[in-house]
Order: structure tokens, then C-alpha cells, then sequence
């Protein structure tokens, strides 16, 4: 069995692989509402993102859940279109708690998806099924750690276009939410399961 550290590492390079650009879009799409300031409810809302892929990567390595591949092929550029939709139709109004605890929700559901995305690359990781615990954490907390550092350039490239190009976070909001989209739309072409 390999170490904490190897499957920690496992993770990260898994995160930040540009080969898994859908991942990388959610991301994208998913922090496009917020600014710098708002760092410590980034982390949260990534968080609960880790914890609804930990749940599901868990109960799929263990074979206790088993959804087909082609759909969640097809799922994971759903939650990024849904993803730039609520953000485009909602960034007219401030972020009010009960908003911040309706999108934690939405990011727990989608990180659900997204887990099952990542089952099929962990489970042929694993040696043993019955040591998963410290495999599970381990790139659990790697994908945690490489979604964290992802999201911080992300929002620090926001910070250099608001401040230093004067660009209004709205437009911002606008134009990385339509490009999600869009892209979106044709990752669900290219992974249309019937």
C-alpha cells in the first residue's frame, strides 16, 4: 500500500491537469462571483464542493454506487452551465447569507457529480479495497489543496482586471459566465450519452 503522501500527490496532479479542463471550467465558472474580499466564502464553497466529490468518490470506489460513465460525462458540463446561469442571474443582487448557503448547496450537489468524474481514475489506483481510508483522504485533500490553489489565481486574475484594468465585476461576471457557458454547451455535445 502507498502512503499519504503519494496519494496526496496523486490528487493534486490530478487537479491540475489541463487534460481535466471541465474540472477547471467548474472552477472558473464556480468563483466568477466573487472578488478577492471574499476569500474565506471562496474557501468554504470550494470546500463543500471537496465534500460532495469525497462522499460520492467513496461510495463509487467501493462499488456501493454505480452510475454509467457516459452520463456523468455528460452531468459535469450541466453543473458548469447551471453554474454561469445562477451567477449571471443573480449577480444583480448583493450575497446575502441565505443566497451564500443556497450556492454551498449547489457546489455540495455538483461536487456529488463531479466525484463520480473522478471515481473511475481512483479505483484504478487502489490495490486493496479495504485500505481505502487513507487513499481516499490523502487525494481527497490533494484535489482539495489543487482546487484551493486554482481558485486563488483565479481570483487574484480577477483582482489585476478590476483594479488594475478598472474593469467592473459585473462585466467580469458577464464574460467569464458566457465563455463557461459556452463551452459548456459544447462539452455537452461532445458528451451527449443517447
Amino acid at each position: 500500500m502507498h502512503s499519504l503522501p503519494f496519494y496526496l500527490q496523486l490528487g493534486f496532479d490530478h487537479i491540475s491537469d489541463l487534460a481535466g479542463y471541465d474540472h477547471m471550467l467548474f472552477l472558473v465558472a464556480l468563483c466568477a462571483v466573487y472578488r478577492l474580499e471574499q476569500w474565506k466564502q471562496l474557501v468554504i464553497l470550494v470546500t463543500a464542493f471537496t465534500v460532495g466529490h469525497s462522499i460520492t468518490l467513496g461510495l463509487t470506489s467501493l462499488s456501493l454506487l454505480t452510475i454509467p460513465s457516459d452520463l456523468i460525462e455528460f452531468l459535469i458540463p450541466v453543473t458548469i452551465s447551471i453554474t454561469a446561469l445562477h451567477n449571471v442571474s443573480s449577480h444583480r443582487q448583493p450575497m446575502q447569507s441565505e443566497k451564500l448557503t443556497g450556492r454551498y448547496l449547489m457546489a455540495l450537489i455538483f461536487g456529488f457529480i463531479h466525484g463520480m468524474g473522478f471515481s473511475n481514475y481512483f479505483r484504478a489506483l487502489l490495490m486493496d479495497e479495504s485500505s481505502i481510508l487513507v487513499p481516499l483522504f490523502g487525494f481527497n485533500l490533494g484535489i482539495e489543496l489543487g482546487q484551493l490553489l486554482v481558485v486563488f489565481f483565479i481570483v487574484g486574475t480577477v483582482f489585476i482586471f478590476l483594479n488594475l484594468f478598472g474593469m467592473r465585476h459585473r462585466d467580469w461576471n458577464v464574460f467569464i459566465s458566457g465563455g463557461a457557458f459556452s463551452l459548456s454547451l459544447i462539452l455537452m455535445y461532445e458528451n451527449k450519452f443517447w
